[in-house]
């Protein structure tokens, strides 16, 4: 049975990625921060309690900003595998969490991958690297596409990925990264502008909010659906040769677009309950990020099936879902029934 170690697992993406593995028949192991709340609702449907027989999925509490914790648990744990998720992913917030978002997201990627040098351990590593480090660089953009990072987080992200390389090439670690370009679904945390907005249309639809405030419309980006991308993760981590894949759509779309579509998923007309607000504007703003995917399709066989508009039904539907379920638990703590 292969061993993989997931960092940032109660996110969105290392849920999905969680549920992938244990379907290929993996143990998984995932780091956890320590939390005063419970911050794994993502995990509900894999989590077993450790004493039931046959469980195959583990949470260990551990902090990539301790290295002492890191090695100890790489250690123990021995996986074949490491994806390396996490990370203060905010954009927006990163301007005002600038050294916080240095700390977790660069050096956090250095101390994982020096921890797995000193333990000697031999795995395969992924990093998640972003999209966002081409911020201005014209689109589409692949893995040779220059970096011009424009913002704290993407700054910490080209350290990521240049580190990770660096390993790879100083060591000969079997080390990939991942340059996912922008990918949603109903598990995308709320702050997110997708989810904003999905989360928005369905609570104006039944009067449970007025108005929903965002910054820039005319962005544009290549978003894709989030359980392809963890597949593509897998992908690489499988191939004979290290290397790295720029992994998305090929498609652009604006943030109006996203809006337009799922308002319509409600019936409703967006410009009546849309406002913009300039504190969600960025000091430097990504225009437009649009992914060169050819190489992930000829080397690794990966392409994306999800396209926008069934994304944002997918989305708008788990909203709907949601105050459907809630609502009844509502009517059902009243009556009785």
């Amino acid at each position: 049975m292969r061993r993989a170690l997931i960092t940032g697992v109660t996110g969105q993406d290392g849920s999905y990625l969680a549920e992938f593995l244990l379907r290929k028949g993996y143990e998984v192991h995932g780091f956890k921060r320590r939390s005063s709340s419970f911050n794994t609702g993502r995990l509900d449907d894999i989590y077993t309690d450790l004493h039931e027989h046959g469980s195959r999925f583990y949470l260990h509490f551990a902090d990539i900003a301790a290295a002492s914790s890191v090695s100890r648990l790489l250690y123990e744990i021995r996986p074949d595998e490491v994806y390396h998720l996490a990370a203060q992913s905010h954009v927006r917030v990163s301007f005002d969490m600038p050294e916080y978002t240095a700390d977790v997201t660069a050096t956090g990627t250095l101390r994982l991958l020096e921890a797995i040098r000193q333990t000697g351990i031999k795995t395969r590593f992924y990093n998640a690297s972003s999209s966002e480090m081409f911020g201005s660089t014209p689109p589409p953009q692949n893995e040779n596409t220059i970096f011009h990072p424009r913002s704290p987080y993407a700054c910490s992200k080209v350290f990521a990925h240049n580190i990770t390389v660096n390993y790879r090439e100083s060591y000969g670690m079997f080390a990939c990264c991942g340059i996912l370009f922008n990918h949603e679904s109903p598990r995308r945390g709320e702050t997110f502008v997708t989810r904003k907005i999905a989360r928005a249309a369905a609570n104006i639809k039944y009067g449970l909010q007025e108005k929903l405030y965002l910054g820039n419309l005319d962005a544009r980006r290549d978003w894709g659906y989030a359980p392809e991308y963890v597949e593509a993760m897998w992908m690489m981590l499988q191939q004979s040769e290290p290397d790295d894949y720029a992994i998305g759509t090929g498609e652009m779309h604006t943030v109006r677009e996203f809006l337009e579509l799922a308002f319509a998923e409600v019936g409703l007309d967006w410009h009546d309950h849309v406002e913009t607000d300039q504190r969600y504007f960025r000091p430097a703003e990504v225009h437009a990020l649009q992914a060169d995917a050819s190489k992930a399709r000829r080397k690794l066989g990966w392409t994306h099936r999800v396209d926008l508009p069934e994304l944002v039904k997918i989305m708008v539907g788990a909203e709907l879902d949601d105050l459907a379920r809630r609502s009844s638990g509502v009517l059902q703590a009243v009556t009785g029934r």
